[in-house]
């Protein structure tokens, strides 16, 4: 197997469970990162020969830049068959309205929406070398549903879901693009060593899940592997999500 994948946020969380996930499979990861010592930590747990590490503000163009040249240089002409843009600001609450500052609004659609167009625009070039490539970026339900004082979030995920389907007219046939939408995903086992949780779950978090459970980080990887496989080759420019059957549960008070 020859397949190469790029993973940006790519230290912790889902992207951490990713990368492994995608280097159980024989691929070759190369993982962008800001975070210096999360992405230490995850060169540290995939094989030398099939990975590459780069420290990437994804949201800063020169540094995206650089980061794909790089890239390119260790592919050696060889095509990259699938991006994964997963970078984003976790955390979604911004406060009331009237308070949020431009630049912290700012920094929400940079590191989502910003970030996926200026590693897309990169990484094309690439993946136009390969058969049965596609891009896959990571938006969230809260693209489709709101909680309150989630503004710049909700808008940095709406755009990121409708550059998927744009991205999908333009560059198919050649590149597939597809959105997945995660709701409520348990990273915390997946963090750096200094963050790392272990879950504490109510039974009123499952049951609020029609399938019974919070999600996991496995449940996001198995779904990305499927949207880059052949098996699913006739899929383009949709949004999936992978939220338990949250988004279809109505919810009255009580």
């Amino acid at each position: 197997m020859n397949k190469t994948i790029v993973i940006t946020g790519g230290g912790a969380g889902i992207g951490r469970g990713t990368a492994l996930h995608f280097s159980g499979l024989g691929w070759r990861v190369c993982v962008l990162d800001k975070d210096k010592e999360a992405l230490a930590e995850i060169d540290a747990l995939l094989p030398d020969d099939r990975c590459l590490a780069i420290t990437c503000d994804v949201g800063v163009e020169e540094q995206v830049t650089n980061a794909f040249a790089e890239l390119d240089g260790w592919l050696s002409g060889a095509p990259l068959t699938a991006l994964i843009n997963n970078a984003g600001i976790a955390d979604p609450y911004c406060g009331p309205l009237e308070e949020l500052a431009l630049e912290d609004w700012q920094g929400w659609i940079d590191a989502s929406l910003t970030a996926a167009f200026l590693c897309s625009r990169s990484a094309v070039p690439l993946l136009r070398r390969a058969e049965g490539a596609s891009i896959v970026n990571i938006s969230s339900t809260r693209a489709l549903q709101s909680e309150p004082e989630t503004f710049a979030y909700a808008a940095a995920k709406g755009g990121v879901s409708a550059l998927t389907h744009a991205m999908a007219i333009s560059l198919g046939p050649a590149v597939r693009v597809n959105a997945l939408l995660p709701g409520w995903i348990e990273t915390g086992p997946w963090q750096k060593e200094s963050e790392r949780e272990e879950p504490r779950h109510r039974d009123i978090d499952c049951e609020q899940h029609p399938v019974g459970r919070v999600g996991t980080v496995e449940d996001i990887a198995g779904t990305i592997a499927w949207l880059v496989s052949d098996a699913a080759g006739f899929v383009t420019g949709q949004q999936i999500a992978v939220d338990g059957g949250m988004t279809r549960k109505m919810s009255y008070a009580h």
